[in-house]
């Protein structure tokens, strides 16, 4: 089974991590939407909100799992027997960041970084831009799917 594990803190799930599970499907038999746990970080939405928007935008695609974890992504990889790291570019700076992050992933354990490109509807997007605009009152639900809602 070809497993590629797709991390993020998914605070929010925005439209083009969206975009880059859905084009994963086809290339993997499984896609693992992991939530990297950092205690350091301040999140906007709790674990358990993120998960449930993952789950619930994803809830009729058998081939995606959403998992949490803590440590390297690496140890995580290998824990779950995925192959390769899923990965989405919006721009140059992107690329460059995740670059160094594949070849250190790739040194550290042999597994593989996969690059997609983000959709060009979709590549201004981040979940840092989405969390503002919640923050000052914007219309969020044109930069994330339907599953992300606030109560």
């Amino acid at each position: 089974m070809r497993r590629a594990l797709f991390p993020g803190s998914f605070d929010p799930i925005t439209l083009g991590h969206y975009d880059i599970i859905k084009r994963g499907v086809h290339l993997f038999d499984e896609v693992v939407v992991a939530i990297g746990i950092n205690a350091e970080k301040k999140y906007m939405f709790t674990l358990e909100e993120r998960m449930a928007f993952i789950k619930k935008a994803f809830s009729n695609e058998p081939k995606i799992k959403v998992v949490t974890y803590q440590g390297l992504t690496v140890d995580f990889c290998k824990e779950i027997d995925a192959q390769f790291i899923l990965r989405g570019l919006r721009n140059p700076a992107d690329f460059e960041f995740e670059k160094a992050i594949a070849h250190t992933n790739r040194k550290l354990s042999g597994i593989e970084t996969v690059f997609l490109l983000t959709a060009a509807s979709t590549s201004y997007i981040s979940s840092s831009i989405v969390r503002d605009v919640i923050r000052n009152g914007g219309d969020y639900s044109v930069l994330v799917p339907n599953s992300v809602h606030l109560e």
